[in-house]
């Protein structure tokens, strides 16, 4: 059997931009951690009372798991026990609110981590669910850059604002490797030795080249020595092959991963699913057009409604576009996913395609996650910017607020024009 890697697979990063024209000002992004500013802002307030206790941190160079260990070794606790509204980067300083499940106050509220720092404490009814923020509050400084260049980056952002932001889903969505989504296809079909084979080893995606050798050592067997060779924050990597070494099967050693790191590769591929439907309205110039067949997105309820001939001859959805208080969604393929009409569907079906999967297939999978719609564009409200030298350089700082589950670096994409690292994006030609 033929398995996918990244050589085979659509590419699940975006290809287009809103403003091709616009040549970008370069630069690089999270070159320091103090660069890169996240604050979530809250869905609803704390009432003051309750069974969970809600926690405000602000971590510094810390990622999402190493948060995790962190509060339930500090309260002893599982980890079903911790809730949290979205998973922030690792490389930026992020001030976000979690929630603990505790009757009783524990002895001590600061966590014992260096880099995390309690600012706030109270209690709750419920537990804090994915989702349950507004929004995130940005400050983000662009070095490597001449601060003269302000103006043209002001102009985008009014640009931004005005006609909304394609909503298209980053690339740390896919992981360094950029293979998320290959993995996540793998999950859907089921096939865990393809899944190993391709987290694993050197036969698959392409790896930073010091991983070789350990690489090597799992295609040889040698997974105890393969698995001294990997990191602590390699979670996944030495969950799989501790259970290797414990004789468990290809399909045990993927569950050892847990439920949460399966669900997470399967996202990927919804996620690339999408880029890929997104891709082709940027290439045809509908972002913020509607067509027959469409599920429009209500942007202040977050709901869909099918569009009609009769509704697109009425006249009354342009000034709605206009306003960006409707926007064309995408799919996230999975259960319960409303399907759009006419040709919309058939492009969508086709971006499934080009990832090697059906839909029915994809749909038949035990581990087919929850389907979806997501707004083809988003709202980016309250920008700012400023410009100068420091100690370090030329900078060019931005600020903007972004509705939940919308990427920061999509916007630095549009105005930079590369990947944040200094390398250049270049658009793909591809139908």
């Amino acid at each position: 059997m033929t398995r996918p890697t990244l050589a085979t697979l659509s590419d699940p990063l975006a290809q287009h931009f809103l403003d091709p024209e616009f040549s970008g000002i370069g630069g690089v992004i999270k070159q320091r951690v103090e660069d890169f500013l996240v604050s979530e802002i809250p869905l609803y307030e704390t009432c003051g009372e309750g069974e969970h206790i809600y926690l405000r941190l602000r971590k510094t160079g810390v990622s999402h798991a190493e948060m995790m260990a962190t509060v339930r070794n500090a309260f002893r606790v599982p980890e079903k026990a911790i809730g949290y509204a979205g998973m922030k980067d690792k490389q930026g300083v992020t001030e976000q609110t979690i929630s603990v499940h505790m009757h009783e106050d524990p002895p001590r509220i600061d966590l014992g981590h260096t880099r995390i720092e309690v600012l706030d404490a109270t209690r709750h009814t419920n537990k804090l669910r994915m989702g349950h923020l507004k929004g995130n509050r940005f400050s983000i400084r662009i070095r490597e850059v001449d601060p003269f260049k302000a103006p043209l980056v002001l102009k985008q952002l009014r640009m931004l604002e005005y006609k909304g932001m394609p909503n298209y889903f980053g690339p740390q969505r896919f992981g360094y490797r950029r293979n998320n989504h290959v993995i996540g296809s793998l999950v859907l079909n089921q096939d865990w030795t393809g899944m190993l084979d391709e987290l694993l080893g050197s036969n698959g995606s392409p790896f930073p080249e010091y991983q070789a050798p350990r690489r090597g050592l799992y295609d040889e067997g040698h997974y105890r020595e393969a698995m001294s060779q990997w990191a602590k924050a390699d979670r996944a990597e030495l969950a799989a092959l501790r259970a290797l070494t414990q004789g468990a099967s290809p399909d045990d050693a993927c569950q050892r991963m847990g439920r949460t790191m399966l669900s997470f590769y399967a996202n990927a591929f919804q996620s690339a699913a999408f880029n890929r439907v997104l891709d082709g309205r940027l290439e045809r110039g509908t972002l913020d057009r509607l067509e027959e067949g469409d599920l429009a997105w209500k942007h202040d309820s977050r709901s869909v409604f099918g569009v009609t001939q009769d509704e697109l001859a009425s006249g009354e959805l342009e000034p709605r576009l206009e306003k960006l208080e409707i926007s064309p969604s995408g799919p996230l393929w999975g259960k319960g996913m409303t399907r759009a009409g006419g040709g919309v569907d058939e492009r969508e079906v086709i971006a499934i395609a080009s990832l090697g999967m059906e839909v029915k297939s994809l749909l038949e999978s035990p581990r087919v996650p929850k389907g979806a719609r997501r707004p083809m564009r988003e709202t980016l409200t309250n920008s700012s910017l400023e410009s100068g030298v420091d100690e370090h350089g030329g900078y060019i700082q931005v600020a903007f607020d972004l509705p939940r589950g919308v990427y920061a670096t999509v916007v630095l994409r549009e105005l930079m024009k590369n990947d944040g690292e200094g390398q250049r994006n270049h658009v793909d030609d591809r139908a």
